[in-house]
């Protein structure tokens, strides 16, 4: 028995950190989609992103912004903010791209608003408690990010399978000419909406990664025909290079 409250007495300090932190990073998270008055909603959400820098730029991956043919005469891309009814989107523009980690820079309109910090560039211990903050099912319950709790449980490389020629598409041949690179795999579970998503750490609320539920779990799991519920990461460092070629 008084092992069991000095555990849960234990536990209460780091419980209360990760409250602070959530409640830290949620004014700083974004809903990233296209905004088109002819279209019933106007919104369509694409993925999550996070306010970083100067309180005006964004990251997200780059896999959520729309594709050629993938948009509508008059779509706009918008950013919205946490917490609001969906009318207050501002404009975004894309700052640039990085293929082969699948992240992209934006740049909104507006006032600035608060920013996420990158942790220092370094080893990652697996086990490390962190949080992902954002939207999993996209906005469909409201402008309200959600969050998640887990460990880094493995840090793995990825590598881009041999693709059947008809496939090599620009973001392959970057990828094959790269290599593979470690991403973080993670137990706590992302959804397709939480593409962009920062990941926390759960003591600090610096960003460690960048959640990518779609492309790096195809890669890593394309011979799979159901979904495993494994989810990752990209490591900051990759977010932080980015921005540093605004």
């Amino acid at each position: 028995m008084l092992a069991t409250i000095l555990a849960v007495l234990a536990a209460a300090p780091a419980a209360a950190e990760l409250v602070a932190v959530i409640a830290g990073a949620k004014p700083s998270i974004l809903a990233v989609g296209t905004f088109n008055a002819l279209n019933n909603p106007g919104f369509r959400f694409r993925g999550t992103g996070f306010v970083v820098d100067d309180g005006r730029h964004a990251i997200t991956n780059a896999h959520v912004l729309p594709m050629s043919g993938d948009a509508d005469a008059g779509d706009r891309l918008i950013v919205v903010l946490s917490g609001s009814d969906g009318r207050q989107g501002r404009g975004a523009t894309v700052v640039a791209t990085d293929p082969v980690y699948d992240l992209a820079l934006l740049k909104f309109d507006g006032a600035a608003l608060p920013a996420l910090k990158f942790a220092p560039e370094g080893a990652v211990a697996d086990g490390r408690a962190v949080a992902l903050v954002g939207y999993p099912i996209g906005v469909v319950f409201g402008f309200v990010p959600v969050s998640h709790r887990g460990i880094i449980a493995a840090t793995v490389p990825v590598a881009q399978p041999l693709p059947n020629a008809r496939l090599l598409d620009q973001r392959t041949v970057f990828r094959m000419r790269q290599g593979s690179f470690d991403i973080y795999q993670l137990d706590a579970t992302a959804y397709p909406g939480n593409s962009g998503s920062p990941l926390l750490d759960a003591d600090s609320g610096l960003v460690l990664g960048v959640v990518n539920s779609v492309h790096v779990k195809a890669t890593r799991e394309s011979a799979l025909s159901h979904p495993t519920g494994i989810s990752y990461a990209i490591p900051a460092r990759h977010a932080a290079a980015l921005l540093s070629k605004r």
